[in-house]
């Protein structure tokens, strides 16, 4: 099988049905996935169990499935699933067999003799099939998901694959997935919140490749910016409605992130989730993300490379010591639905500009245009020569009033000290500008705006390209 095969991503569907049911139930769940392999067949045969402890399945979750027994002229599978399933107030475990070749609804489904619960409560869901093909091909998609999955971090859900290849132990392998207990928000939690500290996570893990923060790239996850933006969308008529969330989240990576093989290119992961899955982005969200006014936050956007729908923002100026990562999420207000409406481009954006934008209110010259850049690139010379117009002053009196309109009691403050401030006070009144309105900002469009030429007089002259203002380091 290849990498584009149809068993790697009917396995994607199951498991994440199988997620779905373990987050809408209310005590802790596990979901488990074993590949076990023989190796006496050739080709060797794969038998697959999808097993979750959450909620019982509804039977209509495999009506729209479907998946073709042949792929290249190869037999891969024999069209078969196997489920058995049971919720916690039945009285038995009900088994049944669903042949994903069939379309006429009363031949797909076969019910098969049920089993008594003896007066235990439990619940959950089996799903198996069996499979030709290579292991590989089925390990990868699955370590993958689970990678991007617990980026949500919901809390009662601990996933975990089991590899057997062969009767050996030492031929067996086991991938265990759980968000960090100590610091995951609690249950009580917005799903926002969960969404900002799960991509924190995969952002100081390198995509959760690691169980731990890696050292060479990241000295601590405060030093992380991090922004966010929710859009909702209400219900109309029979139309459900639903919620965009948006996380960006930009690292400065340590010197010694040149001795790290996990280290970033300068390339821009973009993580999609649809309705608590992770998911291939949309075509509406790769036009919603060519349409964003980049500039307006200091970065230009070279190249969107879209592989087979995994999607990678390229920049150009970048800095190579930066990291910029970004989450989409969007769910209905009401689960399950059988609605797949998505949001639109204009939803994608405002969510996307929201998260910019708050980013950008939180962190003092931080995503500044180049406009703005160019400005910043004067304020050390000015707040040099304002502080030195005070200090240089033998009246005292004139120092103390200068002092005190900067909010300084003392005049034993050092120049130095005053010069930052007042450097900072000029950074945030140029990224209050930015902030405002651009209706607002129509009689002036530019903070320094020379009225009398319609040509701003910082034009000519080039500042490297950076993401926030220099002035600040």
């Amino acid at each position: 099988m290849e990498n584009n095969a149809p068993v790697p991503k009917l396995l994607l569907q199951l498991i994440s049905s199988a997620f779905q049911r373990c987050r809408l139930a209310e005590d802790l769940c596990r979901l488990s996935v074993l590949l076990d392999q023989s190796t006496e067949r050739d080709p060797p045969i794969t038998c697959i169990s999808i097993a979750d402890t959450g909620i019982g399945c509804n039977l209509e979750e495999f009506q729209n499935l479907r998946c073709p027994r042949e792929f290249n002229g190869a037999k891969i599978w024999d069209g078969l699933l196997s489920v058995k399933t049971t919720c916690f107030t039945d009285d038995e475990v009900y088994y049944y067999h669903i042949n994903l070749d069939e379309y006429i609804a009363n031949k797909r489904l076969k019910r098969q003799p049920s089993q008594a619960k003896n007066g235990a409560k439990f619940s959950g869901t089996e799903v198996s099939l069996s499979v030709f093909g290579s292991m590989d091909v089925l390990v990868a998609p699955i370590i993958g998901f689970f990678q991007k999955i617990i980026v949500l971090q919901i809390p009662n859900v601990t996933l975990d694959l089991m590899v057997k290849q062969g009767a050996s132990p030492g031929n067996q392998t086991q991938y265990v997935f759980a968000v960090n207990a100590d610091k995951t928000p609690c249950f009580t939690a917005s799903n926002l919140e969960r969404l900002k500290s799960g991509l924190e996570d995969y952002v100081l893990r390198h995509g959760n490749c690691l169980e731990t923060m890696c050292d060479y790239c990241f000295s601590a996850r405060e030093h992380l910016k991090v922004g966010s933006g929710t859009v909702c969308q209400e219900d109309k008529h029979k139309r459900v409605g639903g919620t965009m969330e948006v996380v960006i989240v930009i690292s400065d990576l340590l010197e010694t992130t040149q001795h790290c093989s996990r280290s970033c290119d300068g390339k821009t992961e973009v993580l999609y989730f649809d309705n608590f899955s992770p998911s291939p982005v949309p075509h509406l969200a790769l036009s919603a993300l060519k349409k964003i006014d980049w500039k307006k936050y200091g970065l230009i956007l070279a190249n969107v490379n879209d592989q087979d729908r995994h999607v990678f923002l390229e920049w150009e100026n970048f800095p190579s010591y930066v990291q910029i990562q970004i989450a989409l999420h969007w769910y209905h207000n009401q689960y399950p639905t059988r609605q797949k409406n998505g949001p639109g481009i204009s939803l994608l954006k405002k969510g996307i500009k929201n998260a910019l934008d708050n980013l950008k209110a939180k962190h003092e010259g931080f995503l500044l245009s180049s406009h703005s850049r160019k400005i910043c690139s004067y304020v050390p010379d000015l707040a040099r020569s304002i502080a030195g117009l005070i200090f240089s002053s033998t009246d005292l009196d004139f120092q103390g009033d200068c002092l005190s309109v900067l909010g300084f009691q003392t005049q034993e403050v050092e120049r130095d000290t005053v010069e930052d401030y007042i450097q900072r006070k000029i950074v945030t009144v140029i990224g209050m500008n930015e902030r405002k309105p651009q209706k607002d900002q129509e009689a002036a469009p530019f903070l320094f705006f020379d009225g009398e030429s319609e040509t701003s007089f910082f034009e000519d002259e080039e500042v490297e390209g950076e993401y926030y203002s220099s002035s600040l380091e």
